[in-house]
């Protein structure tokens, strides 16, 4: 087999199965361990996968601008949206963060939905301003513009005052061993301390993102509560189920 054939069958794979393990590729090509590691060094190169220690992952979605995240898969975030409604509960306290996928969650809430919501996203805030019955707080920071939202020491200090019934979570990359992560650490700060101070956490998460990773490492997988999701292969749902993650498709 071609070395560009073996390569395009290993992109095939982690299209099917979300990660590759180095070994198991030397098995299935019948070629030693050394030449998939250069196998996969090339494709991580060329950014069409992202090396780990044993193998290998899917590359997540681009990191792209607010503005243009917004005019992307909006049917497919509306859709995950109205799944998650029914574990959002009335009368309680609410943490939600940046991202375009909950961005649609707070636009898809009832006009007359009566809650608490702390927010870091001014969007999200803007988006809330015509729900007369929820309260909404205003976390500070410095405003880092690609994701809009607020982020640095005073948005940390004001969430080591606050508890939350429910962390709707913002997801760039996750994967079910090595866990829920971000490009930037500043980022990765907030969302570790908004998971640390609640009850349940919700994510959204469209498959482009599953089985993917970033260079900051938030918190474990089963740090969720439930993973809102496409319809995906069910092999994959029981990595999440097996680790006590309710998995919504």
């Amino acid at each position: 087999m071609l070395k560009e054939e073996r390569q395009q069958k290993i992109l095939e794979l982690l299209d099917e199965k979300q990660k590759v393990i180095a070994s198991d590729l030397s098995q299935l090509f019948q070629v030693s361990e050394d030449t998939i590691r250069r196998d996969l060094k090339e494709l991580d190169q060329k950014k069409l996968v992202r090396r780990v220690h044993s193998g290998a992952l899917r590359i997540g979605p681009p990191v792209t601008d607010f503005e243009k995240r917004l005019k992307i898969s909006n049917n497919l975030k509306e859709n995950l949206a109205r799944k998650a409604l029914p574990y959002i509960q009335e009368n309680t306290v609410i943490l939600i963060d940046g991202g375009t996928t909950n961005l649609h969650l707070v636009n898809s809430l009832p006009i007359n939905f009566k809650a608490t919501v702390i927010t870091n996203s001014p969007p999200i805030a803007m988006a809330l301003a015509y729900h007369e019955q929820i309260e909404v707080l205003m976390i500070g920071g410095t405003l880092y513009k690609q994701s809009m939202v607020n982020l640095g020491i005073d948005t940390v200090e004001y969430l080591s005052n606050v508890r939350a019934d429910t962390y709707i979570m913002g997801i760039y990359n996750i994967d079910d061993q090595i866990g829920i992560s971000v490009p930037t650490i500043s980022e990765s700060l907030v969302k570790r301390k908004m998971a640390s101070i609640s009850t349940e956490i919700i994510g959204l998460v469209t498959l482009d993102k599953l089985g993917t990773v970033s260079n900051q490492i938030i918190c474990p997988a089963d740090t969720l509560t439930y993973l809102i999701t496409e319809n995906v292969n069910p092999n994959i749902a029981k990595l999440y189920t097996k680790q006590k993650v309710a998995v919504i498709q």
